[in-house]
């Protein structure tokens, strides 16, 4: 099963270092794959969660590690028409859905929500408690889990 740091966080939620691209390449060295948030923004690409934080380039966003939620509009319509030109990137947008498909045919499913062999378990923390989350991933039939606490799953 693959472990996804949710905004490059592996020991649990941090929102200073959150998205940073130091967290990110933190996490990616680990071992994780990581999920991203990601803004299109006059004419450049952005990570934050909120908002536009950190400045990146299209270069960075094509690790295929990378699970790229699109934050706002210009964000989905750009990572999709690069797709359609070639470039391989996993990504996503959602609103209030309790599923929703990748560009790469995962379906990104939100606690609670039942699973299948290729959906992603985003943060079950959210009603598992961090202590008992390995055990809880090790009884799942999913894909991957995202996580900000995959470092104690790993463990």
């Amino acid at each position: 099963m693959k472990l996804i740091a949710h905004r490059g966080l592996v020991d649990g939620p941090n929102s200073l270092t959150e998205n940073s691209p130091q967290q990110i390449e933190s996490a990616l060295s680990a071992g994780f794959d990581t999920e991203i948030d990601v803004w299109y923004a006059e004419g450049s690409w952005w990570l934050g969660h909120d908002q536009p934080q950190y400045r990146t380039n299209l270069g960075f966003l094509s690790d295929s590690r990378l699970w790229i939620h699109a934050k706002n509009d210009g964000a989905a319509f750009a990572l999709l028409d690069l797709t359609r030109g070639g470039h391989k990137l996993n990504f996503f947008w959602h609103d209030k859905d309790v599923r929703t498909l990748t560009s790469m045919g995962f379906w990104w499913t939100f606690p609670k929500q039942s699973l299948g062999p290729l959906s992603v378990a985003v943060m079950p923390e959210w009603h598992v408690d961090p202590t008992v989350l390995k055990l809880w991933t090790q009884q799942q039939t999913c894909f991957a889990v995202c996580s900000d606490f995959v470092g104690k799953i790993k463990e």
